[in-house]
């Protein structure tokens, strides 16, 4: 097995991630997809990286002129001036039905010059990478299936002793299958757009193993990015297990001293009842320890919780302004899982961030385009790989019903949680109120009785214990004995 220092690189720093480290020198790869799913982008990225390390690098273009090919790699950021062209674009007189070539031929005249041009190219410039965009336009000077198979057959052999690396695309579409070039390839790349987004997975690489999965990719003014799929197994760090406070004496209490480092909290509740608040409050207090936390909004503005939190006395412009907090608002119809499990990942490794908070859970839902398996399996995956590094974890859950039969999360996410922090509201004596509880906590015991929780300019205030509160789990809370539990 090739040692990942010996690989070619991509070009793409995510896409060497998912094949581990990159191609196996002297082989043969193929990027397939139908037209505009970004093949030839990621042979400027293949080839560009070749000039950066000092290559000799070789352009075999069959579609465009290579005026137009380097005026396409402009328009996504790309300068091909250091890259080799051999152009076999055909004249249109090449198409019509009278006229048809046998590359490897040798009875006709045409297929002699197209076969010496490729040689000559190639053993005059001795390339270490080569791309050939797209082979399957040889299809179109071949007499028929047969022939062009031979043709694609013979060029791998022939390209196959120079020792070069090869990236070649091929233009599938239902009507013209590329079945008979995948052959020639050590791997392949299939690139496809579904549910808007763009993905790539590798289901051949010979060689090797590869990253297992459907990874995505973006496609930008600077090229391309890759996001590979998480695996959270591959990714942990030593960290110390110890207790972190919120800085609220009463929702310390509750919580038998505060949240382990390294552990899935969900904050579940109904709208209004306080769960963004309550989970900015262990931010501000990590921010007073000199740590770093980030907030994911997929619910809300940045600025309507920076001016939400502002009023309740938690400085989130101040902590921003130190660098003790992120707040990234997310767009969920424009993201990915794996380009979201990307960004998290940068805060944790490159940041040091301590503390992840995504709120809420609904929105992030609208990313994943699937039901509510595909969520908890991709919630378990993020919050595995959080939890492997020592990040405290903060889902922020949305339950439909504001009172009513109780709900510990919306869509069965309970089992992937630590502990699960419930608010909610109740109706007692005419009033409105908010209350505050712990179901669940897997690391230590925690406090089992209800504590009310008001939300004033003053920051959070948790009560003491509502020990004479029954009812809230069957939907119908009162209190016994006529009192109301707080003096």
């Amino acid at each position: 097995m090739t040692d990942i220092d010996d690989r070619v690189s991509t070009g793409i720093e995510g896409l060497d991630t998912v094949l581990n480290g990159g191609f196996v020198p002297g082989r043969a790869y193929l990027a397939r997809g139908e037209p505009g799913t970004g093949k030839t982008i990621f042979g400027y990225h293949y080839l560009t990286a070749g000039v950066e390390n000092g290559e000799t690098v070789l352009y075999v273009n069959l579609e465009e002129s290579v005026e137009d090919v380097k005026a396409n790699a402009r328009s996504v950021g790309f300068d091909l001036d250091g890259v080799e062209f051999l152009s076999l674009t055909p004249d249109s007189e090449v198409f019509t039905e009278s006229q048809s070539y046998s590359v490897f031929g040798a009875d006709e005249v045409e297929a002699g010059a197209f076969n010496e041009a490729i040689v000559e190219r190639i053993e005059a410039l001795n390339p270490s990478r080569i791309f050939i965009d797209p082979i399957t336009q040889l299809r179109y000077l071949s007499g028929d299936d047969y022939q062009f198979r031979k043709q694609v057959l013979a060029l791998q052999q022939f390209l196959g002793e120079q020792d070069a690396t090869i990236l070649f695309t091929s233009q599938a579409t239902p009507n013209n299958p590329d079945d008979d070039v995948q052959f020639i390839a050590d791997g392949t790349l299939d690139l496809e757009r579904t549910h808007g987004a763009r993905m790539v997975s590798v289901p051949k690489f010979r060689g090797s193993s590869t990253r297992s999965g459907e990874h995505t990719f973006r496609i930008t003014d600077d090229g391309v990015r890759v996001f590979p799929e998480l695996q959270p197994g591959k990714h942990s760090q030593p960290f110390t297990a110890e207790t972190i406070s919120a800085g609220v004496p009463e929702l310390d209490d509750l919580l038998h001293g505060g949240l382990e480092r390294g552990t899935v909290t969900v904050l579940s509740g109904p709208s209004g009842a306080g769960k963004t608040t309550t989970g900015t409050q262990f931010m501000k207090a990590a921010a007073e320890r000199g740590e770093r936390s980030v907030i994911y909004l997929f619910e809300e503005s940045r600025e309507t919780f920076l001016t939400r939190s502002e009023a309740v006395d938690i400085p989130v412009g101040e902590m921003v302004d130190r660098g003790t907090l992120a707040i990234e608002e997310m767009d969920p119809l424009d993201l990915t899982p794996q380009e979201f499990a990307s960004m998290v990942r940068e805060e944790v490794e490159q940041k040091g961030t301590e503390i992840v908070m995504l709120d809420g859970i609904k929105g992030y839902k609208l990313a994943l385009a699937g039901d509510d398996d595909t969520l908890v399996r991709r919630l378990h995956a993020l919050g595995r790989y959080l939890k492997n590094m020592g990040v405290t974890v903060v889902f922020v859950d949305e339950v439909g019903h504001v009172t009513g039969d109780f709900q510990p999360t919306e869509v069965g996410i309970s089992y992937l949680a630590d502990n699960i922090v419930f608010l909610r509201h109740v109706e007692l004596g005419g009033e409105l109120r908010k209350v505050i509880g712990v179901l669940k906590k897997r690391t230590s015991d925690f406090e089992r009785t209800l504590r009310r929780l008001q939300i004033t300019e003053n920051g959070i205030e948790v009560g003491e214990p509502l020990s004479n509160l029954r009812g809230l789990l069957t939907g119908t809370p009162e209190f016994v004995d006529g009192g109301d539990g707080e003096s």
